[in-house]
């Protein structure tokens, strides 16, 4: 797509006027040890002397070694795959959480016991979104589509994940209604807005799926996010973000939607003062204490 854009603008040939290198990201973004210059790092180029100027320039700032590919089309579909790869696997978990819940099993105990073997991949059911992995998929999608293929694995791993969202609504509304709360003007509590943990990244977040299902029901989600920038997210989503969860107890359900280490310091004491005895409480990413009662994927 950019090389030729390039030629017609300019006239200037590939590898005679100007020479292509490309690099994927592979940043771990938030708190995490994954940085750019602490990994391995892939590069490409439109020849060899454009991958000489590339591992050039990384050899510089890379402290673990360069892998260098055949062509640019190769970096790239590794660049792809590294995120629908963790999308498909997610999606795997997020389904069998969806089958455990039916059956009255606890699907974090039962990875804790699955885990136990050597080879089991250890993946978290969750909300998948963000920029890299809630999307690569359809860009791979497309491309399949685009080459004659229509994709299985690929599709479905993005339908349900997808789905999660209002399967978590459903959920929720489905025990409001068992314990007899009136839905309508209800406060929900939503801790955390953005796409992953420690992150400030709210773009494609999968919560603010959730949070339009309530507002499109008639109740009010109160979201509390302290790493966000407010500014932005109003701008974004037409919505408010607290920095501080409020102290009282006028909740009907609270959702724990992001894993942000704020909340999972939150201990029962706190718990006690935040949530009433009849309040929901749904918790996505399994991080509250194990004497909280509460709903879990």
């Amino acid at each position: 797509i950019f090389i030729p854009l390039i030629q017609k603008k300019t006239g200037f040939k590939l590898n005679k006027d100007f020479y292509v290198g490309y690099s994927p990201e592979r940043i771990d973004p938030g708190i995490s040890k994954y940085k750019l210059i602490n990994q391995t790092k892939i590069i490409s180029g439109s020849n060899n002397k454009a991958l000489k100027m590339l591992n050039h320039i990384y050899g510089k700032i890379i402290k673990k070694k360069l892998h260098a590919t055949k062509d640019i089309k190769t970096a790239e579909a590794a660049k792809i795959i590294e995120n629908t790869q963790r999308d498909i696997n997610v999606a795997f978990v997020n389904e069998l959480s969806v089958l455990f819940h039916k059956l009255d099993i606890n699907t974090k105990d039962v990875l804790s016991a699955a885990k136990t073997k050597w080879n089991f991949l250890d993946f978290k059911p969750g909300l998948v979104g963000g920029h890299c992995i809630g999307v690569d998929p359809y860009y791979l999608k497309y491309k399949a589509i685009k080459s004659g293929l229509k994709p299985k694995i690929i599709s479905s791993g993005r339908e349900v994940n997808d789905n999660m969202p209002n399967f978590i609504f459903n959920e929720i509304l489905k025990v409001m209604k068992s314990k007899k709360k009136e839905t309508r003007d209800n406060k929900i509590l939503f801790l955390g807005i953005t796409f992953k943990e420690n992150c400030n990244d709210f773009r494609n977040t999968k919560v603010i799926d959730i949070v339009k299902n309530v507002k499109s029901y008639g109740m009010n989600p109160v979201i509390v996010d302290p790493i966000v920038d407010k500014d932005d997210a109003f701008i974004e989503y037409g919505i408010d973000i607290l920095d501080k969860i409020p102290l009282h107890k006028n909740f009907k359900a609270i959702i724990v939607a992001v894993a942000h280490k704020q909340f999972k310091s939150l201990e029962k004491s706190d718990w006690e003062i935040i949530k009433s005895s009849n309040c929901v409480l749904l918790d996505i990413k399994n991080i509250l204490p194990n004497d909280i009662e509460a709903i879990t994927l």
